[in-house]
């Protein structure tokens, strides 16, 4: 159990997601971000299975199967794209599981969320590169809406190519825009 490291490491994260919302124009999600993190069934197995240099989910996950803490975060948490997985309808009438597409201020929030979760596990090996690259990875297996999934890509993209400064302008834009 390492619940002060791991209470150190959430509260580190929200402090960055909140200074990256705050510059995007998102202050109340800056303010509410991951708060489910510090209720009982998220930080308690969020200490046990704390490693520091990756999300403690992964290996509760690893142990039993399942991450107890992930389930419920991610029904309390609208920035993650598997909030919004549903069954959906097909323009034919099939019915079948996927990817609901995400209001625009939860994909900024998703964009500010991962940039800051690599920036807290990789610590000095960060780059603007980090979350892009992560995404690219886990592009092929997960659920997320085709539109949702171009707009963070692309946000991503923007902060891998451009910088930080470009990217927070890019997304303040496109929260402005929409879809």
């Amino acid at each position: 159990m390492r619940p002060l490291a791991h209470f150190k490491t959430i509260t580190e994260h929200r402090a960055l997601v909140r200074r990256y919302c705050f510059r995007v124009g998102l202050y109340r999600q800056g303010l509410t971000h991951d708060l489910s993190k510090y209720s009982p069934v998220e930080f308690w197995r969020g200490a046990k299975y704390y490693q520091g240099y990756r999300s403690p989910n992964d290996a509760e996950r690893k142990e039993n199967g399942v991450s107890l803490a992930w389930l419920h975060h991610k029904g309390r948490n609208r920035h993650h794209f598997e909030y919004w997985i549903d069954y959906c309808i097909a323009s034919d009438g099939t019915v079948y599981m996927g990817g609901c597409k995400m209001p625009m201020r939860y994909v900024a929030e998703q964009f500010c969320d991962r940039v800051a979760a690599c920036r807290v596990y990789l610590g000095d090996k960060y780059t603007d590169g980090a979350a892009y690259d992560y995404y690219k990875r886990s592009q092929k297996h997960i659920m997320i809406h085709p539109e949702t999934g171009a707009e963070i890509e692309k946000m991503l993209l923007v902060l891998k190519e451009q910088g930080e400064d470009a990217a927070i302008a890019y997304v303040r834009r496109r929260l402005k825009e929409g879809y």
